[in-house]
């Protein structure tokens, strides 16, 4: 009988194997023998914790989602900011910004899956409130905002053959000024708004 802990560690490595496949090869491209291989184990190992190569993605990606969410931190208060650390992840781990991107290339036109739609749904009520507090202008849309931020801060990241080739300067600074002009880009089409009570006269 396996072990749990050999069967965790069975799963882990199907899972860091299917996240690189994934990147590389998108879902339709990726091959389950392969992931299987990475992760010296069987086919049948495989689809014995997944039932399927598009379940294993969609958890893979679940998981990323809660990655980049710990790692962000979302702060209505400050979308400036929000922006800068989205940027500063993604650029860091261009690999898994693809693995997001074969996603929604592929799953096109379908429902978004469960982990997406919560994401969005807890986000966009956080900006709500915001809103409600004073803090970001109201005539927003919060989905129009979320949406916006996220675009702005991954366009750089989306870019990974524009380097300091393209510019004077060393590669840090090149760097540094396109997380800059992302962070002003972000403050000047949502800058924090006074709350109606900063106005109110102190008792």
């Amino acid at each position: 009988m396996t072990s749990p802990s050999r069967a965790d560690s069975t799963r882990d490595r199907i899972l860091e194997a299917g996240k690189s496949e994934f990147a590389r090869y998108g879902i339709a491209g990726a091959r389950v023998d392969r992931i299987a291989k990475a992760a010296k184990t069987s086919k049948e190992r495989v689809y014995a914790y997944f039932r399927s190569k598009e379940e294993l993605y969609r958890f893979i990606a679940a998981q990323e989602l809660d990655a980049v969410a710990e790692a962000t931190r979302l702060d209505p208060t400050d979308l400036p900011g929000y922006a800068g650390r989205i940027h500063d992840y993604f650029t860091a781990h261009r690999e898994n910004l693809r693995l997001m991107r074969w996603g929604q290339l592929e799953f096109a036109g379908t429902d978004p899956d469960d982990a997406t739609r919560d994401t969005v749904i807890r986000k966009t009520a956080q900006i709500r409130r915001a809103q409600q507090d004073g803090h970001l202008d109201p005539s927003w849309d919060p989905l129009d905002i979320l949406m916006f931020v996220n675009q702005l801060a991954m366009a750089w990241a989306d870019q990974p053959g524009l380097d300091n080739s393209a510019a004077t300067g060393t590669p840090s600074e090149f760097a540094l000024a396109r997380r800059a002009a992302i962070v002003t880009a972000v403050e000047r089409l949502f800058p924090a708004t006074r709350s109606t009570t900063d106005d109110r006269p102190d008792p």
